[in-house]
Order: C-alpha cells, then structure tokens, then sequence
C-alpha cells in the first residue's frame, strides 16, 4: 500500500504503547523518556519491541478515515502519500489507468493504495474462488468478483475495521453480491484448508510482521494446483539497514519488503512452484514494485 505520513508524535507515548512497554509503577518515567525525544521504554530508558501489526493497522484506519472524508467534504487532506520522492506517482488508483476495472466504482479503485494491478495478471475464470489479502477499500474484490461471475466467489480480508466497512460500503453501491469482507490477520486466515483457488494481494505482504506465515497461510487456503498473483514492493538486495529500521516505512511498504531472492525462498518453503517475479516500476531508492506469480504444487 501507499506510503503514508507519520503523525507528529505527543509528548508520551500512547496508552496502548505503554501497556505494553512499561511495567504500572514506572509509566511515569516511560511517558518521560519519550517527552526528553526518545522511545517509549521503561524507567531505564530502554526502547520496547515495536508491534509491526499494530502500527500498520493505525495507519491504514487513519487513511480509511481520510478517504470517507474526502467523499464527504471534497477535502484534500489525509496521512496518504501516493508518489515517490521525485513526485512521480506510483502507488494508487492511478496505476490503474488503462486496466479493466469493471465491476468496481471509480471511488473504490480512486480509494486504492496498493502498487500495481494484480487482477491483471490472476486470469481469473467463472465459477473460481478468489481471496484478495489486505483488501483494503475492495476494488480488487469488486474487479475479481465480475469476473468469477454469480458462480463464483470473491473475498476480501482485512483487519481494519474501517477498511471493511468502506469496502462493504463501495460493494453495496455497485451492487455487487457475490462479495464478500471479512475480519482476520494474514498470519491466521480464517478460511479452511483448500477453500480458494486463487490468491491475490495488491502491496499488502510486505506490511506484515511475519511473511513467512503468511505466504504459508496463503497455501494452506489453496487448493492444490491454486495460483498466487500478488503486487508486491520488493528491495533491493543493497537496501541500507537504516530504511530496514525505520518503523514509518512499515506503513510505506519499504522497510518491510523482501528481496527478489528472499521472496522466492519464502514461497518455496510455503510450498510454492512455478515462481515468477516481474519487475514492474520503481517506488523508492531501495525498492521497486513486481508481480509475483506462483502456484501451489499439486
């Protein structure tokens, strides 16, 4: 997904921040380490694990947020950032320009943060079940459930809650019925084993904590022979362990990316065959958007 602008930080850290970095009787000292323009950590100053999931969920809530508003009052603020750093744009609805987009409403695929098209690529059939990861406002949803027709099924999983209602609320409007939105982690998806036939994604993996499970999870729902088409932020193999470190890129989709090599890996120990990594353009000095392509080994 897009990258998104961090939030000034308060003067302490958060209350949910400090549940989990502080032990009750050194709150004070915690919120004072962060108030003096460090971490939030405990009374001796010692920074606490970032919770990745976390982080990435109170982001894209917040864009959620901006984009209902948007709708609402034609304002042209929110914490999404949709170019790179020499304003060329390349995450969101724009990339779009050009695809067949039938089935979703403009606003569904304006509302788009991720960095490329995987319905262009998923060769989607009648009657086939499709499982969009992190699906965000739903055009992808939208686009795969036109495509699978009344037989077939197309869901959208998220685990922001104002994501899913902006998807439900976009799906509705184009009156779309064989879609679906539905609250989970990509590390626990809950779906049964060997219940979809194809998985897509649009800029999503990279943002989770644990990749291998997802990509793991990911197969578990295939059934045998299932395809995997995703749009994903791949870095470079040189990318500075600054970038890697830096949690606001989380909610960017840089500092969370794996390499092409790395990636390949992963989908092999899923269980993954027939790997192909397309690159596709650049997002950032030390990364570049693809598709990957693979198959679940029958």
């Amino acid at each position: 997904m897009a990258e998104l602008t961090s939030p000034t930080p308060s003067s302490c850290c958060s209350p949910a921040a400090q549940e989990s970095c502080c032990e009750p009787s050194a709150k004070d000292a915690c919120c004072g380490t962060s108030a003096a323009g460090g971490t939030c950590g405990c009374s001796a100053g010692q920074a606490a694990e970032p919770d990745v999931r976390e982080t990435v969920r109170e982001k894209y809530a917040a864009a959620a947020r901006a984009i209902a508003e948007q709708r609402n009052d034609g304002c042209g603020c929110g914490p999404v950032v949709l170019t790179d750093g020499d304003a060329n744009q390349v995450f969101g609805g724009a990339l779009y320009a050009g695809a067949d987009t039938e089935g979703a409403s403009d606003e569904a695929v304006g509302a788009s943060l991720g960095c490329g098209v995987p319905t262009a690529v998923a060769d989607l059939h009648a009657g086939e079940t499709v499982l969009d990861l992190g699906s965000g406002a739903g055009a992808d949803v939208l686009i795969s459930a036109r495509r699978v027709g009344p037989t077939g099924r197309a869901i959208g999983l998220d685990m922001t809650d104002e994501m899913l209602e902006l998807a439900r609320a976009n799906a509705a409007a184009a009156g779309v019925e064989n879609a679906e939105f539905v609250k989970g982690y990509l590390e626990e998806m809950p779906l049964a084993d060997g219940s979809v036939d194809v998985v897509i994604s649009n800029c999503v993996i990279n943002l989770a904590g644990d990749k291998q499970r997802v990509l793991d999870e990911a197969a578990r729902v295939l059934r045998p022979g299932g395809r995997f088409a995703v749009s994903d932020v791949v870095a470079d193999e040189d990318m500075d362990e600054a970038t890697r470190a830096d949690m606001a890129a989380y909610t960017g989709c840089i500092a969370g990316a794996l390499t092409e090599a790395e990636f390949r890996t992963a989908l092999t120990t899923a269980g993954f065959t027939d790997i192909e990594i397309t690159p596709t353009h650049r997002v950032h000095e030390h990364a570049g958007s693809a598709i990957i392509r693979a198959r679940r080994a029958a």
